[in-house]
């Protein structure tokens, strides 16, 4: 794979680029060599590209509207290669784009690619020069394998349990829940992840924990108003309604974050780990040194942020109250399964690092538990157990060592 280069064998073995087809490479300044690179291996497949650069985004910035008429032209193909995020669309936040199953987006990026499934979509928030060199020259193939591999041990799951040397010993319910991949075969229509590719993630049940003034919660979530869609933050982004009712319980335990950690500024390597205290599916005590402190802020920032934006229309009415809940929820548990990532404090990397796992806080991926904020934490050397509706067991992971 080193003969080849990094931007060819993503459009060529990732994408699968046919002659003719439209892709649109949305980038920043600071991803200019990257972008440039995608765009020249597009021409040299037959495609036809197009590039446009934004300033560079954070959680909680709206993506320029320029960027968003991009999107909303249906390319065949669509590539965010940011140094953060893709940014937010106001539009659709307000007014959700709607599908023909009556599911809710708050981005066109999110409507086109999980939607209508008319485009599919690579996108790389944070992605740096060392990482494209290092990180995307894999066995593609291999990597397909592992994932389908993890993909099936996650069959007829009811709950999983994570504990690691650092102190993580948490149990997460799965229950009806579906494992996901970002195996990098994005070459079909509606299909769509990172690279640097190399996971295998899914969506805790929902808990019932956290709730406070929010009153008739569950009625709320029921209006069928979508997740806010920045898929670079999850890459699905709709709510479906025969999905929303929470469980009767939720992730419990402790888990401790001991590898990196993103922020709503960024994402950093933990000279201290984050010990978080989760109950009944959400984030109840978080403790640690800077880093903890930074974790908290960045939470009650999305917690304040939730009611400010539906009162300034940003958000359909009776959502900031579930934006806000879902703050300190526990959206996602993910394995890392690319050989060639290690950690450096750009998750991007580090959530795809083997021996490695990765929960979420925040918005999940199966559409009951829309929020602004999706922050990944890397734990060190797990060992992760499932447990099957039979009452059986299986450890996945040994230590940090895939045994499958």
């Amino acid at each position: 794979m080193k003969d080849v280069l990094p931007a060819e064998l993503i459009i060529r073995d990732v994408c699968r680029v046919k002659k003719g087809e439209r892709v649109l490479i949305v980038a920043n300044p600071e991803t200019n060599m990257i972008a440039q690179d995608l765009f020249e291996s597009v021409k040299k497949a037959g495609g036809v590209p197009v590039l446009v650069f934004q300033t560079a985004k954070n959680s909680f910035d709206n993506a320029s509207p320029e960027v968003l008429a991009a999107i909303a032209t249906n390319p065949d193909l669509c590539f965010s290669v940011s140094s953060s995020k893709l940014g937010k669309d106001p539009a659709a936040s307000a007014h959700p784009y709607v599908d023909d199953k009556g599911t809710k987006f708050m981005h066109i990026f999110d409507f086109l690619l999980d939607g209508k499934k008319s485009m599919r979509a690579v996108w790389m928030p944070g992605i740096t020069q060392d990482m494209y060199e290092r990180a995307v020259q894999i066995d593609y193939k291999e990597l397909a394998s592992r994932c389908a591999a993890l993909k099936k041990a996650y069959e007829k799951a009811v709950s999983v349990r994570v504990t690691s040397p650092g102190g993580t010993d948490v149990v997460v319910p799965v229950s009806g829940r579906k494992a996901l991949d970002d195996d990098g075969d994005f070459s079909k229509p509606g299909s769509g992840g990172n690279i640097p590719a190399g996971e295998v993630f899914i969506s805790p049940v929902v808990g019932t924990g956290n709730v406070q003034d929010e009153g008739n919660l569950i009625d709320k979530i029921k209006q069928k108003i979508g997740a806010q869609g920045d898929a670079e933050d999850a890459d699905t982004a709709g709510v479906k309604e025969e999905k929303l009712a929470p469980s009767a319980f939720g992730t419990n335990g402790k888990i401790v974050f001991d590898g990196s950690m993103s922020f709503g500024d960024g994402d950093a390597l933990l000279e201290t780990p984050i010990v978080v205290q989760v109950s009944d599916g959400f984030v109840t005590d978080i403790e640690g040194g800077e880093e903890a402190a930074r974790l908290k802020k960045t939470i009650t920032d999305a917690e304040a942020k939730s009611l400010v934006m539906e009162k300034e229309g940003k958000l359909p009415e009776g959502m900031g109250s579930v934006y806000r809940r879902n703050a300190r929820n526990i959206g996602e548990l993910g394995i890392g399964l690319n050989p060639a990532a290690v950690i450096t404090g750009n998750m991007l990397e580090d959530e795809k690092a083997f021996r490695t796992c990765h929960f979420a806080i925040g918005e999940n991926y199966d559409n009951d538990a829309p929020a602004l904020i999706h922050l990944d934490g890397v734990v060190r050397e797990p060992t992760i157990e499932i447990t099957y509706e039979d009452g059986s067991t299986r450890t996945v992971l040994q230590n940090g060592d895939l045994m499958l």
